[in-house]
């Protein structure tokens, strides 16, 4: 299973947010460059990023910094916030960024995401954000009456390279993911999916495998050193 720390950045900072709380901010960089080299020096073959600034406007904000760190790295990373049309695809790309998450437009407007899809095959993700049994939109602020399994099955055919499923009430809280809803997702799409909120032990990471998840995003756990990169890339999850 592929592990992928993440890299949430705000102001040009390295920050985390409780579920998706701006006003729930700990910072933890001001160097983001400093700190994909410190997860690529740990082991992480994969990065993933998010513009909170970006998700929050509506459109790409930290695209320079995210230049620089995709530069730094020396790994594949991915991109999400504020991604809604193909130039924002595009730039990302060019700059470096190997796929993109995209979400609030995936629920707003599934058919110019399939024609994306195919116009961008393999390079898009597709982000499902859930609060309450909901897809979370525009920066987690509003919520579509959508469930996250029907966008899922909707987009299930097209040529994406995999899901990335957050469910906002356990991000940031180390409290565990919620495996309940990933098995289900696991069970009802063909598409690869990546687990993300909540993560906080070893535990935690070999029972997302046990169900059948592709890949783990790791957030303030890592942060706060309740886990180490090197030892669970080690072990082998």
């Amino acid at each position: 299973m592929l592990i992928l720390p993440a890299i949430d950045l705000r102001g040009g900072q390295c920050v985390r947010l409780r579920q998706g709380d701006f006003t729930q901010e700990t910072v933890f960089g001001s160097d983001p460059v400093a700190i994909a080299r410190r997860w690529v020096d740990q082991g992480a073959a994969y990065l993933h990023i998010v513009d909170l600034d970006g998700a929050r406007e509506g459109r790409p904000i930290n695209g320079d910094c995210v230049r620089r760190m995709v530069a730094a790295a020396g790994v594949p990373c991915q991109l999400g916030g504020g991604i809604r049309n193909n130039d924002d695809i595009a730039q990302a790309l060019d700059v470096g960024v190997d796929r993109v998450v995209v979400g609030t437009r995936a629920e707003s407007d599934p058919a110019w995401l399939e024609r994306a899809t195919r116009h961008f095959p393999g390079k898009i993700l597709l982000g499902v954000d859930a609060r309450d049994g909901r897809v979370a939109v525009n920066g987690w602020t509003e919520q579509s009456p959508r469930s996250p399994l029907e966008l899922a099955r909707r987009c299930d055919s097209w040529p994406l390279a995999a899901v990335v499923y957050t469910d906002i009430s356990r991000d940031g809280m180390l409290e565990g993911p919620n495996l309940e809803a990933f098995e289900e997702l696991v069970s009802a799409v063909k598409l690869p999916i990546i687990a993300s909120g909540g993560v906080t032990s070893a535990e935690d990471v070999h029972r997302l495998k046990a169900v059948g998840v592709a890949g783990c995003i790791i957030g303030r756990a890592l942060y706060e050193g309740r886990l180490h990169l090197s030892e669970i890339i080690a072990k082998g999850p």
